[in-house]
């Protein structure tokens, strides 16, 4: 009966163990899901902002400095958070844009 009861409580430890570990466990990953889902809609606001400059100047094939230096901005934030390819071409096609004082 002792080895049985000792057997019992070991179980019982690693049971409560195991359950105050999950709580601890699911708030952080609660969290760094939430900083994921900012960090993509950051990513989004960015893309969405680079292409809003594109569209509206792309005819003109020119930029007013400030639009330009702001778009170069919002791409290096956009790579930094590890933003795809597809912003790279038109990164490289505004690059060759005359840039409007």
């Amino acid at each position: 009966m002792d080895s049985l009861t000792t057997l019992s409580q070991i179980c019982s430890c690693v049971t409560g163990a195991a359950a105050a570990l999950m709580l601890l466990v699911r708030p952080l990953r609660d969290r760094l899901t939430g900083a994921n889902r900012l960090r993509e809609g950051q990513k989004c606001l960015l893309r969405s902002n680079m292409l809003r400059t594109y569209y509206r100047n792309r005819a003109a094939q020119a930029i007013r400095q400030y639009e330009f230096e702001n778009f170069i901005c919002e791409y290096r934030a956009y790579k930094a958070l590890k933003g795809n390819s597809f912003i790279d071409k038109v990164y490289d096609e505004v690059k060759q844009w005359e840039v409007i004082a």
